[in-house]
């Protein structure tokens, strides 16, 4: 933590998020609700503001932003939409999916937020915060995950303040996010092809039965969040598929395997991805030394929890 600043945190009511607003027309950062996980919002046309984004996560510059903005009109001002896209961005916005799409040469952003790249990743945010910030502003926002870089993604605002401290100056306390894992990510290529660049609340067999069964998830090279090895680390090692606790395990459950925190004691895994970033921050912040996790299925959402699992098990080099 640096020290200089005092964050604030305030209800994220008309006078919050007035403030919210007069801090990003500055190039400040704020921290914002979203439905998804809390954003690390600035403003998408200042470099200035932006490097504060990597700045306060210690995130990698090559590693590009979602820019989260108001409507499509915004979006089509920033980037190129087929018609693929512009199907995805009815069905699906508001909401968590976001979009790999062609940068359009006159787009109001900085170079930071796409890290040099030929596309940009758009999203338009359903959580009623996020939408009221970005209609007070009038400018798109980035806003990755308001954590530090690799580790666990925050969903309320205590996450934030524990993760960012005083690095962060203000964060909009809009409870708990509802889906609790970030967006989905597609990138949609010309001639018909796509990729799943991140698995996310919207499912690879929605996309499938929507774009055609050949995409892939792709990891060859980082073009959106979410794609590094390493991601969403606890700071403890974590064991997956366990059936029950070792020593010195705190033991995250799912179903029947009742674990010290429960994903969903139904099994329903929608609630399970709603609470998976709140039972590994319980398992960070125990007095056990390492986490276990119960197998979770992978149907549906529970392709993007095993995900999230396998790069927050992933150790460092």
């Amino acid at each position: 933590m640096s020290g200089k600043n005092v964050t604030e945190v305030l209800p994220a009511d008309a006078d919050g998020i007035a403030r919210a607003a007069r801090i990003l027309e500055s190039g400040g950062l704020v921290a914002v609700p979203t439905e998804t996980v809390y954003g690390l919002a600035a403003r998408a046309d200042s470099a200035e503001a932006v490097a504060k984004i990597y700045a306060a996560k210690g995130r990698p510059d090559f590693n590009p932003l979602i820019v989260h903005v108001r409507d499509l009109e915004q979006a089509l001002s920033l980037a190129e939409f087929d018609e693929r896209a512009l199907d995805l961005a009815e069905r699906f916005w508001p909401g968590p999916l976001t979009l790999v799409l062609p940068l359009r040469a006159d787009a109001r952003v900085t170079k930071a937020v796409t890290a040099g790249l030929p596309t940009i990743a758009l999203r338009q945010p359903s959580h009623r915060v996020m939408r009221d910030v970005l209609s007070h502003t009038g400018f798109a926002l980035a806003a990755p995950s308001a954590n530090r870089s690799e580790e666990i993604s925050p969903t309320c605002a205590e996450h934030v303040t524990a993760s960012l401290g005083n690095d962060c100056p203000l964060v909009l306390d809009g409870g708990s996010s509802t889906k609790g894992l970030e967006s989905t990510i597609v990138s949609l290529r010309e001639g018909g092809r796509w990729s799943l660049l991140r698995p996310g609340p919207v499912t690879l067999e929605t996309l499938n039965r929507l774009l055609g069964a050949d995409a892939h998830v792709d990891q060859d090279a980082i073009e959106a969040p979410g794609q590094l090895e390493r991601h969403y680390s606890p700071g403890k090692p974590l064991r997956l598929s366990a059936k029950v606790a070792e020593d010195g395990e705190f033991l995250i459950g799912f179903g029947a395997i009742a674990g010290d925190c429960n994903l969903s004691p139904s099994g329903d895994l929608n609630e399970a991805a709603a609470r998976l970033y709140e039972c590994l921050h319980l398992g960070a912040n125990s007095d056990m030394p390492r986490i276990a996790v119960a197998p979770v299925p992978y149907g549906e959402v529970g392709m993007a929890i095993n995900d999230r699992l396998r790069r927050a098990a992933s150790q460092p080099d």
